[in-house]
């Protein structure tokens, strides 16, 4: 009997912990094939789609949502108005809020003008479903339903029209020449995830996929050049520059020509076509091939010049990229002229130019999103504040290799001209500009919270520098709190934990308290949930009893551990760091030419907090709250005092 009871206990206390240990989080899986036939007189093509969806969640789900994001692109809809009402909001310098690429041209948009994208049948394991169109939603209410851990077929009959190009996507942009980017073309199954279906509708900004694979082959007029997410299957038969290098494709002569991709491990599949299109490949050694769509220009040599630059460029950094944020996972990788500025897919990226800059961020988006695949709509900063900081440091890294080249162009949102990476404050800081654009949007009054949802931002000023810049200045002040090199080390351990995955702020979070030894959630709270600010000042210097005493004042509404420089008349100088109550740790000593001081923590709950040393005052040079410019300190300017005596 006892030993019975032994037991049971025993299997008691296996099924508590079993309960309290993370779970191995579950995604759903899906496989797509699809047949698209292309008729580039009408600007409108027909599409069989065959889609394997794999239910791998616990729950039994009794609808399924689709994304039909074309029809965002029509007079009145849910894109058109929100912008339209956006740009009724002016700044002083009279600049309407709305995005300069839409603004109120989706209202006068013709009938062959617009885009749609319609569903003609739709079945699920050959029974036809009942489908109901929200727009940009497809709402499908099963008549049986999907239980877990188990797999359907869904069969889908589509047709489409390309829209003229406003946003991300259409056809015909006049700044580019280029005929057809490609994006956010088919109809596409929303995620469901541990938080449920997010059938977000296209009102502006920011996407959400399930991971799986595609094979789609698209019929097109046999003149087009295309480029794209995937592997070309056929490229013996198409040419075109992907043909095996010393030999020539067997072209068929026929008036279409069936372009063959295959994308394993995506959450989405992008193309462009133009018949303009010319093709240069560089391959890395021993990585992936890299790929330059662009539009040729008769006579204008700067053109081909900067766009070879570009795949140039990106054989030079990727050794960098892949030391510093994890092996990019794909054979190929493509950046393609389209588009209406710089966006972002698996394995390739439209771009309205060649600058380097946009090239950088647009594909370390390649790690950020289409490798590490948070939700774009809840964590924003995420995916464009990680992007940016990435895109910082790789542009850096390009200018130390090529000292004669211009510096890249930025990519990403800004309140004004991005400083030159040359310039002393962002030789130290790369991230200068992203502090500057974070302090402007508090300067503004118009802050909301890194946790608001990226369509519901009050104004797209705020959600851009709230997501590019705020969202940089949280990595780069993530090396302040706990150390760079345990902030590089995070990065690489987030990659490795949770690629191919849908990681959220937590998760990150938690990877960096594995690999820092300290409690960070409260940077999580302050930083992500609310609007606080750093403020910190010197608030006294006085000798002592023989030594110098030096008293600290916090005035912001966010507590940081405190970097403080002293340098003295002779040269010398010490640290003095004094770590934050709420980390329980504090961070190695970075430098170790200079000799540092560690304090007790600092609680939060008081005002002010005294350092000292033994050094006489008038020895005193200068003093330096944040010598490294890492904390995002709203006001500066107290934060050194120089003693001239």
């Amino acid at each position: 009997m006892r030993k019975t009871g032994l037991w049971l206990a025993g299997c008691i206390l296996l099924a508590s912990q079993s309960l309290f240990a993370q779970p191995d989080r579950w995604q759903q899986k899906v496989k797509y094939r699809m047949d698209i036939d292309m008729d580039v007189n009408t600007n409108r093509f027909t599409g069989k789609q065959q889609l394997e969806y794999t239910n791998n969640s616990p729950d039994t789900l009794h609808r399924v949502f689709y994304h039909l994001y074309w029809n965002a692109f029509q007079p009145n809809s849910m894109m058109d108005t929100r912008s339209r009402e956006l740009g009724k909001i002016v700044y002083g310098n009279n600049r309407a809020d709305w995005d300069g690429r839409v603004r109120d041209r989706i209202l006068h948009l013709k009938p062959d003008e617009i885009g749609y994208q319609k569903v003609l049948s739709l079945k699920m394991n050959g029974v036809a479903q009942e489908f109901t169109v929200h727009e940009t939603i497809l709402e499908v209410k099963l008549k049986k339903p999907i239980l877990p851990r188990s797999k359907v077929i869904f069969n889908m009959e589509f047709e489409a029209q390309v829209p003229l190009q406003v946003r991300r996507s259409g056809r015909d942009n006049p700044s580019t020449g280029v005929r057809y980017s490609m994006s956010q073309w088919y109809p596409k199954m929303a995620e469901y995830d541990y938080e449920g279906w997010h059938p977000t509708p296209y009102i502006a900004r920011e996407f959400y996929g399930i991971w799986g694979d595609f094979d789609v082959k698209i019929s097109i007029d046999r003149n087009y050049v295309l480029g794209g997410t995937g592997y070309l299957q056929n490229a013996q038969s198409i040419g075109h520059g992907y043909e095996a290098p010393g030999t020539k494709a067997a072209v068929p002569a026929t008036k279409k020509l069936t372009w063959h991709f295959t994308a394993p491990q995506v959450h989405d599949f992008m193309w462009a076509a133009d018949p303009e299109f010319k093709h240069i490949v560089r391959q890395v050694p021993g990585g992936p091939a890299i790929h330059v769509l662009y539009n040729y220009k008769e006579n204008d040599p700067k053109n081909d010049a900067d766009w070879t630059r570009v795949a140039d460029a990106a054989v030079d950094v990727l050794p960098y990229i892949e030391k510093n944020f994890g092996r990019y996972p794909y054979k190929q990788y493509s950046f393609i002229h389209g588009g209406d500025g710089g966006m972002e897919y698996p394995m390739a990226t439209l771009l309205s130019g060649p600058s380097l800059g946009t090239a950088f961020h647009e594909w370390m988006h390649s790690w950020y999103q289409m490798i590490l695949g948070t939700n774009e709509s809840l964590y924003p900063w995420m995916d464009e504040g990680f992007t940016s900081y990435a895109e910082s440091l790789v542009s850096r890294y390009y200018q130390d290799l090529n000292k004669d080249m211009p510096v890249p162009a930025p990519a990403g949102a800004s309140t004004g001209p991005r400083k030159s990476i040359v310039d002393p404050a962002m030789r130290q800081n790369p991230h200068f500009s992203a502090y500057q654009s974070y302090f402007a949007l508090v300067k503004s009054g118009r802050e909301e919270p890194l946790t608001t949802h990226a369509d519901h931002f009050e104004s797209n000023f705020a959600y851009s520098i709230a997501s590019y810049s705020k969202g940089e200045v949280f990595l780069e002040q993530l090396g302040y709190i706990v150390g760079a090199p345990v902030r590089d080390k995070i990065l690489l351990n987030y990659y490795n934990q949770w690629k191919f995955k849908h990681p959220n702020v937590n998760d990150f979070i938690r990877v960096a308290e594995k690999t820092s030894g300290m409690q960070l959630d409260w940077y999580r709270e302050y930083w992500v949930n609310t609007t606080k600010t750093i403020d910190y000042g010197i608030d006294s210097l006085y000798e002592q009893g023989g030594a110098t005493r030096l008293r600290l004042k916090r005035k912001g509404n966010i507590p940081m551990p405190v970097d403080l420089l002293i340098t003295y008349k002779d040269g010398s100088r010490e640290l003095h760091y004094v770590p934050m109550y709420l980390m329980f740790g504090a961070k190695p000593q970075e430098d170790a030419s200079v000799n540092r001081k560690t304090y007790e923590a600092w609680k939060w709950t008081h005002p002010t907090y005294e350092i000292s040393t033994d050094k006489k005052l008038q020895d005193i040079k200068k003093v330096e709250i944040d010598p490294s410019g890492r904390m995002a300190d709203i006001n500066p300017k107290d934060n050194i005092l120089e003693l001239n005596w």
